[in-house]
């Protein structure tokens, strides 16, 4: 292999944001307003703007950003017209504990866009949507079971924060026990729900036969958002939605992330299915606080009619503005053809890298918000996934964010692109890559040269 060409650049630093964090650290836990944002002592950054497909640190680095918030920068970050909108918007005024006339343009813009949404209920998150969503159909059917599937991820609250065990599993046939994410979380939750593999239709129907009675609903990411974008299958998405309306029970489609962005009708659009009830959120106002809920009518009715929902600042004047125009650019534009455009580029580009060099690998999900692999064959549910070896990932990500990429670290998340990533953007994503990738076959190779074959089995973490 030919020595990786060095890139000229000036030595990463974070002084600034280190600086920033030790002060942090005195007022707010791990000096950050969410878990996930710290990423360590030394390590954690702290932007000071963002513009378009690129965000600035304190220290002044600049990296291409391919997390864009977990997904929602859609149209890229500070988006001038969607900025325009939310000024507009908030001439309106802030909160009112009344509604406002946009409500329904917004709702009607996403009826519009979305066949299962019939009639649409807002919230302020992604967490709070599927909360609702969860409690809707509780409501409607009288029932308060639910069931999930491993590797999904539905929000921040105890209903939805339980994982597979998969590093203490003993009995492969009985599977991982499910456990809570961390402390704080009922262990009587537990009692519930049940959590099945992905992709695996033979398995939920197991569970419906059995326990139908009592279950309200089966909740379903389309894609894995926090897990590598593994997708559901065709066949496996259309033996859900089968399954619940023989067995009499709801189907929430979790479309927080796949919302939007991975087609102007979501992902029920992309794989033909219709959900009962179904949440949208990241990518509905380019980064304005909103999400919805969206069903059939039969259902939503009992939104007031039994079914508590609501919230001070729910359907906040400025984030409908943005949402407005947001969708509007979404439905009239080719901005999703051409976001999807340049993720197949990109992972185009990475393969010819890749293949040069003889690095298995593959992609999952919509190229929208895709997951890297370094296998041959991606993996097709959580269990796949957990028992991968990412070693690799895990350095290539720390290089590339040095040298202005920016990638999520935990290679849980899938990569996100923006309409503001342009041409500049993918040259110098792929130079950045392949010198990446050399230093990390460099750097592997000296350290486990004997460790090679299971090096590329996979990522993630």
């Amino acid at each position: 292999m030919n020595a990786p060409t060095r890139r000229i650049k000036p030595a990463y630093k974070l002084d600034k944001s280190t600086a920033h964090y030790q002060k942090a650290v005195k007022a707010m836990p791990l000096g950050v307003s969410s878990n996930f944002r710290f990423w360590g002592e030394g390590k954690t950054v702290y932007v000071k703007r963002g513009r378009g497909a690129r965000v600035y640190d304190l220290d002044d680095n600049c990296y291409i950003d391919y997390r864009l918030g977990y997904g929602p920068a859609i149209l890229g970050h500070c988006h001038p017209e969607v900025d325009a909108a939310a000024r507009e918007g908030q001439e309106v005024g802030t909160v009112f504990a009344l509604g406002t006339e946009r409500e329904l343009t917004v709702a009607e813009l996403i009826r519009s866009m979305v066949p299962a949404a019939e009639l649409v209920r807002f919230s302020n998150s992604g967490t709070e949507a599927v909360m609702g969503a969860l409690r809707l159909a509780r409501g409607a059917t009288g029932k308060d079971h639910y069931v999930t599937f491993e590797g999904s991820y539905h929000g921040l609250f105890d209903a939805a924060m339980w994982t597979a065990d998969m590093a203490n599993m003993t009995d492969p046939v009985k599977g991982p026990e499910v456990v809570s994410y961390g402390k704080g979380i009922p262990q009587l939750v537990r009692q519930l729900f049940w959590q099945v593999p992905y992709n695996d239709a033979n398995r939920l129907e197991d569970v419906l036969k059995k326990h139908g009675h009592e279950i309200a609903a089966v909740i379903i990411e389309p894609i894995l958002g926090n897990c590598c974008g593994i997708p559901s299958r065709p066949e496996f998405l259309k033996a859900v939605r089968e399954l619940c309306t023989r067995y009499n029970v709801l189907m929430i489609v979790d479309e927080v992330k796949t919302g939007f962005r991975v087609s102007k009708g979501g992902a029920q659009e992309l794989y033909g299915v219709k959900a009962d009830i179904c949440t949208m959120a990241k990518a509905v106002a380019n980064g304005y606080p909103i999400a919805a809920i969206g069903g059939r009518e039969d259902i939503m009715r009992n939104f007031g009619r039994g079914v508590a929902h609501g919230g001070t600042y729910t359907a906040q004047a400025m984030s409908l503005a943005a949402a407005e125009r947001t969708l509007t650019i979404l439905r009239d534009t080719t901005t999703l053809a051409d976001i999807a455009a340049y993720g197949k580029a990109m992972q185009a580009g990475m393969t010819r890298i890749l293949s040069a060099r003889g690095v298995p690998h593959s992609f999952a999900g919509h190229p929208s918000m895709g997951g890297l692999f370094f296998r041959e064959k991606p993996p097709e549910n959580y269990r796949d996934w957990k028992t991968s070896d990412y070693t690799f990932y895990d350095h290539l990500a720390g290089k590339l964010i040095e040298r202005g990429v920016m990638c999520e670290p935990d290679s849980r998340e899938p990569w996100f692109i923006s309409a503001a990533h342009d041409r500049e953007c993918l040259d110098e994503t792929l130079a950045v890559f392949e010198e990446g990738v050399d230093l990390t076959l460099e750097e592997l190779g000296n350290q486990h040269a004997s460790k090679q074959a299971p090096l590329m089995a996979g990522i993630s973490s």
